[in-house]
C-alpha cells in the first residue's frame, strides 16, 4: 500500500512566527505516526524559515517510522546554522533523501530537476547518500521523457511534482496531467526506479491520482493536510488520508 509521509514543515512556520516552542514540531510528528502515517517528511532551507536542523535532530532521535529529508544537494551551508543537505543527512542517517532544485529563497517547490541538464550533476551527490545507506530519491517533472536517466546515475526513487496535476484538478479538467503523471511513472517503473509523488495532493484529488498513476510508494503531504487539519483535527486527517489510499487500491 502506498506509504503517507506527513510533512510537518507548517507546524514549524507557526512556531516561528511566534517565536518559542509552540505549536511543537515533535507533538505533531507524534501525532501523526500514532494516527497511522508510515512516514514524516521535513524539508529544511538554508533561511531557517520553518524546519531547523535542530528539529531534524530531534525527530531523529526517537522517530519510528522512515524519515524523509528534503532539500537542494547544491544550497551550500552558512552562518545561519544550515550545514548543507549532505553534511545533515550524513549526521542523521534518514531512510531516504529526496532531492530538490529550489532555490535559495524560494516560496515553495515548483519544479523537478531537468535530469538531460542536471544528471551528471547530481550523480555524485546521489553516490555519496548511498554510501550512507541513505535511500535517494529525486523530484522530477511530472512530463518528464529523461526520468529514466535518474536510474542510471543511481538513485532508487523519483519524486512526481504533483503540483500541476492539483491546479488542473481544481478547475475540472484533470486528464492530461494525469496521463503525464501515469505515462512518467511508468517510465520509472520501467526502470527499475520506485515512484514516489508530491505536491498539492489533499483529500479530494489524492484518490484519483492513485487510482490513475500506478506504484505510487510513497505520498508526501503537508500544506493540504496540515490545513484541514486546522478545521477537522490531525488525526482524523491523518486516518482520512489514510483511507483514501486504501480506497484507491
Amino acid at each position: 500500500m502506498t506509504v503517507l509521509s506527513v510533512n510537518v514543515n507548517k507546524i514549524a512556520v507557526l512556531r516561528n512566527s511566534r517565536g518559542g516552542a509552540l505549536p511543537s514540531v515533535e507533538r505533531a510528528a507524534r501525532v501523526a505516526v500514532e494516527a497511522g502515517a508510515g512516514g514524516i517528511t521535513v524539508h529544511p532551507r538554508p533561511d531557517l524559515r520553518h524546519i531547523r536542523p535542530d528539529d531534524v535532530r530531534a525527530l531523529a532521535r526517537w522517530l519510528p517510522v522512515e524519515l524523509n529529508i528534503e532539500g537542494n544537494p547544491f544550497a551550500p551551508p552558512n552562518d545561519r546554522g544550515y550545514p548543507g543537505l549532505l553534511a545533515l543527512a550524513e549526521e542523521i542517517r534518514p531512510a531516504q533523501c529526496t532531492l530538490v532544485p529550489d532555490a535559495v529563497g524560494q516560496i515553495t517547490s515548483d519544479h523537478g530537476f531537468d535530469l538531460a541538464r542536471d544528471a551528471t550533476r547530481l550523480e555524485p551527490s546521489i553516490a555519496r547518500l548511498k554510501a550512507l545507506g541513505i535511500r535517494v530519491s529525486v523530484f522530477v517533472d511530472p512530463d518528464d521523457a529523461n526520468v529514466a536517466q535518474a536510474a542510471a546515475i543511481g538513485a532508487d526513487r523519483v519524486e512526481l511534482y504533483t503540483g500541476p496535476y492539483a491546479e488542473a484538478f481544481a478547475v475540472g479538467a484533470p486528464a492530461a496531467a494525469l496521463s503525464d503523471c501515469a505515462r512518467t511513472a511508468k517510465r520509472a517503473l520501467d526502470a527499475g526506479l520506485g515512484v514516489n509523488a508530491g505536491h498539492d495532493l489533499d483529500q479530494t484529488n489524492l484518490g484519483p491520482f492513485l487510482s490513475a498513476v500506478p506504484g505510487v510508494l510513497e505520498v508526501s503531504i503537508g500544506h493540504a493536510l496540515i490545513g484541514e487539519a486546522l478545521y477537522d483535527g490531525l488525526a482524523p486527517t491523518v486516518r482520512n488520508y489514510l483511507a483514501v489510499i486504501a480506497g484507491a487500491r
